[in-house]
Protein backbone atom coordinates (compact mmCIF):
# COMPACT_ATOMS: atom_id res chain seq x y z
CA UNK A 1 0.00 0.00 0.00
CA UNK A 2 1.49 3.22 -1.21
CA UNK A 3 2.23 5.78 1.45
CA UNK A 4 -0.27 8.59 1.88
CA UNK A 5 0.93 11.72 0.00
CA UNK A 6 1.36 15.26 1.54
CA UNK A 7 -0.17 18.29 -0.52
CA UNK A 8 2.93 20.63 -1.24
CA UNK A 9 2.00 23.36 0.22
CA UNK A 10 1.57 21.58 3.63
CA UNK A 11 5.12 19.96 3.08
CA UNK A 12 6.28 23.80 2.32
CA UNK A 13 5.09 25.14 5.65
CA UNK A 14 6.28 22.33 7.64
CA UNK A 15 9.82 22.70 6.16
CA UNK A 16 10.38 26.04 4.99
CA UNK A 17 8.56 28.28 7.39
CA UNK A 18 10.05 28.93 10.45
CA UNK A 19 8.12 28.98 13.91
CA UNK A 20 10.77 31.75 15.17
CA UNK A 21 12.26 34.99 14.71
CA UNK A 22 15.63 35.34 14.46
CA UNK A 23 17.19 38.22 16.36
CA UNK A 24 20.55 38.91 14.14
CA UNK A 25 21.80 41.57 16.85
CA UNK A 26 22.10 38.53 19.50
CA UNK A 27 25.03 37.56 16.66
CA UNK A 28 26.35 41.07 16.68
CA UNK A 29 29.75 41.58 18.41
CA UNK A 30 28.79 45.64 17.73
CA UNK A 31 25.42 45.77 18.92
CA UNK A 32 23.68 48.56 17.80
CA UNK A 33 23.43 51.85 19.78
CA UNK A 34 20.39 52.84 22.15
CA UNK A 35 17.70 54.72 21.65
CA UNK A 36 17.68 57.93 23.29
CA UNK A 37 15.30 59.99 25.18
CA UNK A 38 15.40 63.17 23.86
CA UNK A 39 14.76 65.37 27.05
CA UNK A 40 17.54 63.43 29.32
CA UNK A 41 19.70 61.78 26.46
CA UNK A 42 19.86 58.19 28.23
CA UNK A 43 19.25 54.99 26.53
CA UNK A 44 14.87 54.82 26.59
CA UNK A 45 13.43 52.46 29.30
CA UNK A 46 10.68 50.13 28.81
CA UNK A 47 8.25 52.34 30.82
CA UNK A 48 9.41 55.66 28.39
CA UNK A 49 8.68 53.77 25.61
CA UNK A 50 5.38 52.74 27.15
CA UNK A 51 2.90 55.45 25.91
CA UNK A 52 3.91 54.63 22.44
CA UNK A 53 4.88 50.96 21.09
CA UNK A 54 2.78 48.18 22.87
CA UNK A 55 4.16 46.32 25.70
CA UNK A 56 5.50 43.25 23.99
CA UNK A 57 6.91 45.39 21.02
CA UNK A 58 8.93 47.48 23.44
CA UNK A 59 10.38 44.01 25.06
CA UNK A 60 11.85 42.79 21.24
CA UNK A 61 12.90 46.64 20.45
CA UNK A 62 15.05 46.61 23.55
CA UNK A 63 16.51 42.85 23.39
CA UNK A 64 19.55 42.28 21.96
CA UNK A 65 20.51 39.21 23.30
CA UNK A 66 17.95 36.47 22.79
CA UNK A 67 18.84 34.86 19.73
CA UNK A 68 15.50 33.80 19.04
CA UNK A 69 11.46 34.36 19.57
CA UNK A 70 8.42 31.89 19.21
CA UNK A 71 6.36 32.99 16.45
CA UNK A 72 2.68 32.99 18.16
CA UNK A 73 0.93 30.42 16.97
CA UNK A 74 -2.37 33.08 15.74
CA UNK A 75 0.35 35.19 13.44
CA UNK A 76 1.65 31.18 12.31
CA UNK A 77 -2.32 30.70 11.27
CA UNK A 78 -2.27 34.20 9.06
CA UNK A 79 1.35 33.35 7.97
CA UNK A 80 -0.08 30.28 6.51
CA UNK A 81 -2.28 32.70 3.84
CA UNK A 82 0.82 33.38 2.13
CA UNK A 83 3.78 31.63 2.95
CA UNK A 84 6.06 30.69 2.62
CA UNK A 85 6.52 32.47 -0.24
CA UNK A 86 8.14 31.49 -3.56
CA UNK A 87 11.75 31.76 -3.89
CA UNK A 88 12.20 31.76 -8.07
CA UNK A 89 14.95 31.02 -10.17
CA UNK A 90 14.86 33.83 -13.11
CA UNK A 91 16.02 31.40 -15.79
CA UNK A 92 14.67 33.56 -18.50
CA UNK A 93 15.91 37.22 -17.00
CA UNK A 94 19.33 34.86 -16.87
CA UNK A 95 19.03 33.67 -20.84
CA UNK A 96 17.77 37.25 -21.51
CA UNK A 97 20.72 38.89 -20.30
CA UNK A 98 23.38 35.74 -21.10
CA UNK A 99 24.91 36.02 -18.05
CA UNK A 100 26.72 32.94 -16.07
CA UNK A 101 25.43 33.99 -13.22
CA UNK A 102 22.81 32.31 -11.60
CA UNK A 103 19.92 34.60 -10.18
CA UNK A 104 17.40 33.99 -7.81
CA UNK A 105 14.52 36.29 -6.28
CA UNK A 106 12.66 35.98 -3.10
CA UNK A 107 9.11 37.11 -4.13
CA UNK A 108 7.21 39.09 -1.52
CA UNK A 109 4.14 40.28 -3.30
CA UNK A 110 1.93 37.12 -3.36
CA UNK A 111 -0.92 38.50 -0.64
CA UNK A 112 -3.27 41.02 -0.79
CA UNK A 113 -0.99 43.88 0.51
CA UNK A 114 1.11 43.36 -2.34
CA UNK A 115 4.93 43.64 -0.02
CA UNK A 116 6.59 41.86 2.86
CA UNK A 117 4.97 44.41 5.11
CA UNK A 118 2.36 42.21 6.00
CA UNK A 119 4.98 39.96 7.92
CA UNK A 120 5.45 42.70 10.55
CA UNK A 121 1.59 44.24 10.55
CA UNK A 122 0.26 41.16 11.62
CA UNK A 123 2.07 40.90 14.61
CA UNK A 124 1.85 44.55 15.60
CA UNK A 125 -1.93 44.40 15.31
CA UNK A 126 -1.48 40.70 17.10
CA UNK A 127 -0.06 42.68 20.28
CA UNK A 128 -2.17 45.35 19.80
CA UNK A 129 -5.02 43.00 20.25
CA UNK A 130 -3.46 41.31 23.11
CA UNK A 131 -3.15 44.42 25.13
CA UNK A 132 -6.55 44.80 24.94
CA UNK A 133 -6.06 48.24 22.51
CA UNK A 134 -8.82 50.00 20.56
CA UNK A 135 -6.41 50.60 17.62
CA UNK A 136 -3.12 52.09 16.00
CA UNK A 137 -1.61 54.82 14.29
CA UNK A 138 0.94 54.60 11.36
CA UNK A 139 2.62 56.41 8.77
CA UNK A 140 2.80 54.92 5.17
CA UNK A 141 4.93 56.34 1.86
CA UNK A 142 4.41 54.24 -1.28
CA UNK A 143 1.00 52.89 1.13
CA UNK A 144 2.51 49.46 1.69
CA UNK A 145 2.90 49.54 4.85
CA UNK A 146 -0.54 51.21 4.91
CA UNK A 147 -2.29 48.54 3.02
CA UNK A 148 -1.07 45.65 5.08
CA UNK A 149 -1.33 47.03 8.84
CA UNK A 150 -5.01 47.98 7.74
CA UNK A 151 -5.65 44.11 6.65
CA UNK A 152 -3.94 42.88 9.64
CA UNK A 153 -6.28 45.28 11.71
CA UNK A 154 -9.23 44.16 10.15
CA UNK A 155 -8.43 40.53 10.88
CA UNK A 156 -7.88 40.85 14.66
CA UNK A 157 -11.08 44.09 14.62
CA UNK A 158 -8.60 47.23 15.42
CA UNK A 159 -9.13 50.81 14.27
CA UNK A 160 -6.12 51.51 11.98
CA UNK A 161 -5.36 55.43 11.50
CA UNK A 162 -2.78 55.98 8.60
CA UNK A 163 -0.72 59.34 7.90
CA UNK A 164 0.03 58.39 4.10
CA UNK A 165 2.69 60.86 2.97
CA UNK A 166 1.09 63.41 0.71
CA UNK A 167 2.93 63.06 -2.71
CA UNK A 168 1.89 59.48 -2.48
CA UNK A 169 -1.75 60.25 -1.41
CA UNK A 170 -2.11 62.24 -4.38
CA UNK A 171 0.12 59.72 -6.43
CA UNK A 172 -1.41 56.32 -5.76
CA UNK A 173 -4.94 57.13 -4.94
CA UNK A 174 -5.93 53.19 -5.35
CA UNK A 175 -3.55 51.97 -2.65
CA UNK A 176 -5.31 54.63 -0.59
CA UNK A 177 -8.74 52.82 -1.57
CA UNK A 178 -7.57 49.49 -0.38
CA UNK A 179 -6.63 50.88 3.01
CA UNK A 180 -10.17 52.07 3.07
CA UNK A 181 -11.70 49.32 2.19
CA UNK A 182 -10.35 47.23 5.02
CA UNK A 183 -11.34 50.34 7.11
CA UNK A 184 -8.83 52.47 7.69
CA UNK A 185 -8.99 56.24 8.02
CA UNK A 186 -6.41 57.95 5.54
CA UNK A 187 -5.24 61.06 5.83
CA UNK A 188 -2.53 62.75 3.76
CA UNK A 189 0.43 64.27 5.62
CA UNK A 190 1.20 66.64 6.81
CA UNK A 191 -2.07 67.72 7.86
CA UNK A 192 -3.80 70.15 9.92
CA UNK A 193 -5.29 67.19 12.07
CA UNK A 194 -2.19 67.75 14.36
CA UNK A 195 -0.37 70.15 16.32
CA UNK A 196 3.29 68.84 14.53
CA UNK A 197 1.15 68.48 11.23
CA UNK A 198 0.66 72.65 11.54
CA UNK A 199 4.03 73.34 12.73
CA UNK A 200 5.46 71.58 9.31
CA UNK A 201 3.12 73.38 6.99
CA UNK A 202 4.05 76.54 8.35
CA UNK A 203 7.40 76.15 7.92
CA UNK A 204 7.45 74.01 4.93
CA UNK A 205 4.67 75.86 2.68
CA UNK A 206 3.03 73.63 0.40
CA UNK A 207 5.94 70.34 0.63
CA UNK A 208 4.66 67.28 -0.73
CA UNK A 209 5.75 65.67 2.57
CA UNK A 210 7.72 62.77 4.00
CA UNK A 211 8.17 59.52 6.00
CA UNK A 212 9.81 61.96 9.05
CA UNK A 213 6.27 64.39 8.66
CA UNK A 214 3.81 61.44 8.77
CA UNK A 215 5.68 59.65 11.70
CA UNK A 216 5.20 62.76 13.83
CA UNK A 217 1.50 63.37 13.26
CA UNK A 218 0.75 59.37 13.61
CA UNK A 219 3.24 59.39 17.24
CA UNK A 220 0.93 62.44 18.59
CA UNK A 221 -2.18 60.75 17.48
CA UNK A 222 -1.26 57.77 19.26
CA UNK A 223 0.01 59.55 22.32
CA UNK A 224 -3.10 61.46 22.62
CA UNK A 225 -5.71 59.27 22.11
CA UNK A 226 -6.82 56.76 24.98
CA UNK A 227 -6.51 53.07 24.04
CA UNK A 228 -4.54 53.59 20.76
CA UNK A 229 -0.41 52.88 19.89
CA UNK A 230 1.80 53.77 17.15
CA UNK A 231 3.57 50.89 15.13
CA UNK A 232 5.86 51.38 12.07
CA UNK A 233 6.70 49.51 9.47
CA UNK A 234 10.38 49.64 9.11
CA UNK A 235 13.27 50.93 10.75
CA UNK A 236 12.75 49.52 14.28
CA UNK A 237 14.43 46.13 15.51
CA UNK A 238 11.26 44.28 16.28
CA UNK A 239 10.00 45.27 12.57
CA UNK A 240 13.68 43.43 11.40
CA UNK A 241 12.89 40.83 13.68
CA UNK A 242 9.86 39.67 11.93
CA UNK A 243 10.87 40.39 8.80
CA UNK A 244 13.48 37.70 9.67
CA UNK A 245 10.68 35.16 7.81
CA UNK A 246 11.95 36.32 4.65
CA UNK A 247 15.55 35.12 5.16
CA UNK A 248 14.93 32.23 7.50
CA UNK A 249 12.81 31.30 4.07
CA UNK A 250 15.42 31.65 1.71
CA UNK A 251 17.83 30.10 3.61
CA UNK A 252 15.88 26.73 3.66
CA UNK A 253 14.81 26.88 0.52
CA UNK A 254 18.57 27.13 -0.62
CA UNK A 255 19.90 25.06 1.93
CA UNK A 256 17.55 21.97 0.16
CA UNK A 257 19.48 22.37 -2.75
CA UNK A 258 22.93 23.12 -1.40
CA UNK A 259 22.58 26.38 -2.87
CA UNK A 260 24.95 28.85 -1.24
CA UNK A 261 24.40 32.25 -2.38
CA UNK A 262 27.72 34.78 -3.32
CA UNK A 263 25.67 38.26 -3.34
CA UNK A 264 22.56 39.21 -1.82
CA UNK A 265 20.63 42.17 -2.52
CA UNK A 266 18.25 43.93 -1.68
CA UNK A 267 16.35 47.59 -1.51
CA UNK A 268 16.84 49.91 1.45
CA UNK A 269 14.95 53.25 2.89
CA UNK A 270 14.50 51.94 6.78
CA UNK A 271 15.59 48.77 6.34
CA UNK A 272 13.15 46.34 7.18
CA UNK A 273 13.21 44.02 4.08
CA UNK A 274 16.88 44.07 3.48
CA UNK A 275 17.59 43.34 7.03
CA UNK A 276 14.92 40.39 7.19
CA UNK A 277 16.40 39.24 3.79
CA UNK A 278 19.80 39.17 5.14
CA UNK A 279 18.99 38.52 8.94
CA UNK A 280 20.49 34.49 8.95
CA UNK A 281 22.96 34.57 6.53
CA UNK A 282 24.68 37.94 8.04
CA UNK A 283 24.44 35.78 11.40
CA UNK A 284 26.28 33.43 9.66
CA UNK A 285 29.08 36.02 8.64
CA UNK A 286 28.93 37.41 12.14
CA UNK A 287 29.95 33.96 13.23
CA UNK A 288 32.32 33.25 10.94
CA UNK A 289 30.51 29.73 9.33
CA UNK A 290 30.31 31.70 5.93
CA UNK A 291 30.82 34.62 4.30
CA UNK A 292 28.84 37.04 1.73
CA UNK A 293 28.63 40.02 -0.22
CA UNK A 294 25.32 42.30 0.92
CA UNK A 295 24.51 45.32 -0.79
CA UNK A 296 22.17 47.94 -0.02
CA UNK A 297 20.10 49.40 -2.73
CA UNK A 298 19.13 53.11 -2.37
CA UNK A 299 17.49 56.13 -4.46
CA UNK A 300 19.62 58.62 -5.46
CA UNK A 301 17.33 61.11 -4.32
CA UNK A 302 17.40 59.80 -0.28
CA UNK A 303 21.27 58.41 -0.20
CA UNK A 304 21.29 57.77 3.63
CA UNK A 305 24.05 55.48 3.64
CA UNK A 306 26.17 56.80 0.72
CA UNK A 307 25.99 60.39 1.27
CA UNK A 308 24.56 60.39 4.97
CA UNK A 309 26.11 60.68 8.13
CA UNK A 310 26.74 58.37 10.92
CA UNK A 311 24.91 59.79 14.22
CA UNK A 312 22.22 59.96 16.71
CA UNK A 313 18.94 61.73 15.27
CA UNK A 314 15.46 61.91 15.42
CA UNK A 315 12.89 59.71 13.73
CA UNK A 316 10.80 61.94 12.52
CA UNK A 317 10.43 65.66 11.41
CA UNK A 318 8.94 67.04 13.91
CA UNK A 319 11.37 65.67 16.87
CA UNK A 320 9.18 63.99 18.87
CA UNK A 321 10.22 60.70 18.68
CA UNK A 322 13.49 59.22 20.41
CA UNK A 323 16.72 59.60 18.94
CA UNK A 324 18.35 57.07 17.03
CA UNK A 325 22.27 56.31 16.04
CA UNK A 326 21.53 55.88 12.33
CA UNK A 327 22.83 57.15 8.92
CA UNK A 328 21.29 60.06 8.04
CA UNK A 329 20.46 62.97 5.91
CA UNK A 330 18.72 64.66 8.81
CA UNK A 331 15.20 64.42 9.97
CA UNK A 332 14.18 68.14 8.29
CA UNK A 333 15.72 66.41 4.92
CA UNK A 334 12.21 66.37 2.73
CA UNK A 335 13.22 64.17 -0.71
CA UNK A 336 12.23 64.53 -4.15
CA UNK A 337 8.96 63.22 -4.52
CA UNK A 338 10.18 60.17 -6.54
CA UNK A 339 8.14 57.04 -7.14
CA UNK A 340 9.69 55.09 -4.61
CA UNK A 341 7.79 56.40 -1.55
CA UNK A 342 8.48 53.32 0.81
CA UNK A 343 12.35 54.32 -0.14
CA UNK A 344 11.95 58.40 1.03
CA UNK A 345 12.82 58.26 4.44
CA UNK A 346 15.78 60.03 5.71
CA UNK A 347 17.41 57.53 7.95
CA UNK A 348 18.32 54.39 8.10
CA UNK A 349 17.39 51.25 10.92
CA UNK A 350 19.99 51.55 14.09
CA UNK A 351 21.20 47.45 13.08
CA UNK A 352 21.70 47.95 9.57
CA UNK A 353 23.55 50.69 10.22
CA UNK A 354 25.74 49.36 12.59
CA UNK A 355 26.65 46.45 10.26
CA UNK A 356 27.32 48.77 7.67
CA UNK A 357 29.76 51.04 9.28
CA UNK A 358 31.57 47.68 10.85
CA UNK A 359 32.62 47.28 6.87
CA UNK A 360 29.54 43.66 7.06
CA UNK A 361 28.05 45.20 4.01
CA UNK A 362 28.26 47.42 0.80
CA UNK A 363 25.71 50.15 -0.29
CA UNK A 364 25.51 52.07 -3.96
CA UNK A 365 22.38 54.46 -4.89
CA UNK A 366 21.25 54.39 -8.10
CA UNK A 367 18.58 57.11 -10.55
CA UNK A 368 15.19 57.14 -10.75
CA UNK A 369 14.83 56.74 -14.31
CA UNK A 370 17.54 53.76 -14.56
CA UNK A 371 15.30 51.93 -11.96
CA UNK A 372 12.22 52.06 -14.08
CA UNK A 373 14.34 50.82 -17.26
CA UNK A 374 15.56 47.88 -15.14
CA UNK A 375 11.61 47.52 -13.77
CA UNK A 376 10.45 47.09 -17.47
CA UNK A 377 13.31 44.81 -18.32
CA UNK A 378 12.31 42.50 -15.91
CA UNK A 379 8.53 42.69 -16.17
CA UNK A 380 9.29 41.54 -19.73
CA UNK A 381 10.83 38.52 -19.41
CA UNK A 382 9.80 37.14 -15.73
CA UNK A 383 6.31 38.39 -15.95
CA UNK A 384 5.86 40.27 -12.77
CA UNK A 385 5.39 43.91 -12.51
CA UNK A 386 7.73 45.06 -10.08
CA UNK A 387 7.18 47.96 -7.13
CA UNK A 388 9.35 50.52 -7.51
CA UNK A 389 10.98 50.24 -4.30
CA UNK A 390 12.23 46.72 -5.36
CA UNK A 391 12.86 47.66 -8.69
CA UNK A 392 15.82 49.23 -6.89
CA UNK A 393 17.60 45.90 -5.82
CA UNK A 394 16.44 44.38 -9.30
CA UNK A 395 18.79 47.55 -11.05
CA UNK A 396 21.85 46.20 -9.01
CA UNK A 397 20.87 42.75 -9.48
CA UNK A 398 20.82 42.94 -13.31
CA UNK A 399 24.56 45.41 -12.69
CA UNK A 400 26.15 42.29 -10.96
CA UNK A 401 24.84 39.56 -13.74
CA UNK A 402 26.64 41.51 -16.18
CA UNK A 403 29.73 42.01 -14.29
CA UNK A 404 29.33 38.13 -13.99
CA UNK A 405 28.74 38.25 -17.85
CA UNK A 406 31.81 40.54 -18.83
CA UNK A 407 33.86 38.25 -16.03
CA UNK A 408 32.97 35.35 -16.70
CA UNK A 409 32.47 34.43 -13.09
CA UNK A 410 29.41 31.65 -12.26
CA UNK A 411 28.41 33.78 -8.71
CA UNK A 412 25.12 33.11 -7.47
CA UNK A 413 22.30 36.47 -6.68
CA UNK A 414 19.37 36.49 -4.43
CA UNK A 415 17.73 39.64 -4.54
CA UNK A 416 14.47 40.84 -2.91
CA UNK A 417 11.66 41.09 -4.74
CA UNK A 418 9.46 42.94 -1.85
CA UNK A 419 6.14 43.71 -3.65
CA UNK A 420 3.89 44.30 -7.36
CA UNK A 421 3.99 47.34 -8.69
CA UNK A 422 0.17 47.29 -10.13
CA UNK A 423 -0.83 50.32 -8.34
CA UNK A 424 1.98 52.35 -9.37
CA UNK A 425 0.98 52.63 -12.52
CA UNK A 426 1.02 56.42 -12.37
CA UNK A 427 4.59 56.23 -12.20
CA UNK A 428 4.85 53.61 -14.97
CA UNK A 429 3.06 55.77 -17.22
CA UNK A 430 5.29 58.88 -16.34
CA UNK A 431 8.24 56.82 -17.14
CA UNK A 432 6.83 55.54 -20.66
CA UNK A 433 5.22 59.42 -21.19
CA UNK A 434 9.23 60.72 -20.79
CA UNK A 435 7.96 62.60 -17.81
CA UNK A 436 9.92 61.02 -15.07
CA UNK A 437 13.06 62.94 -13.65
CA UNK A 438 15.95 62.22 -11.62
CA UNK A 439 16.94 64.42 -9.00
CA UNK A 440 19.94 63.87 -7.08
CA UNK A 441 20.67 66.28 -4.08
CA UNK A 442 23.53 68.35 -4.21
CA UNK A 443 26.35 68.30 -1.12
CA UNK A 444 25.28 71.88 0.03
CA UNK A 445 21.20 70.54 0.48
CA UNK A 446 22.93 67.63 2.56
CA UNK A 447 24.91 69.83 4.73
CA UNK A 448 22.57 71.95 5.56
CA UNK A 449 20.07 69.73 6.37
CA UNK A 450 23.09 68.13 8.75
CA UNK A 451 23.88 71.01 10.51
CA UNK A 452 20.52 70.52 12.18
CA UNK A 453 21.87 67.25 13.83
CA UNK A 454 21.24 67.70 17.61
CA UNK A 455 24.46 67.92 19.63
CA UNK A 456 24.80 64.75 22.02
CA UNK A 457 28.04 64.65 24.29
CA UNK A 458 29.71 61.35 24.38
CA UNK A 459 28.45 58.43 25.82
Amino acid sequence: MSEKKIPYKIYLEEHEMPKKWYNLRADMKNKPAPLLNPGTLKPMTADELAPVFCKDLILQELDDTTPYFDIPTEIQDFYKMYRPAPLVRAYCLEKHLQTPAKIYYKFEGNNTSGSHKLNSAIAQAYYAKKQGLKGVTTETGAGQWGTALSMACSYFDLDCKVYMVKVSYEQKPFRREVMRTYGASVTPSPSTETNVGRKILEQFPGTSGSLGCAISEAVEVATTSEGYRYVLGSVLNQVLLHQSVIGLETKAALDKYNITPDIIIGCAGGGSNLGGLIAPFMGEKLRGEKDYRFIAVEPASCPSLTRGKYAYDFCDTGMVCPLAKMYTLGSSYIPAPNHAGGLRYHGMSSTLSQLYDDGLMEAVSVTQTDVFKAAEEFARVEGILPAPESSHAIKVAIDEALKCKDNGEEKTIVFGLTGTGYFDMMAYEKFHDGKMENYIPTDDEIAKSLEKLPVIPNI
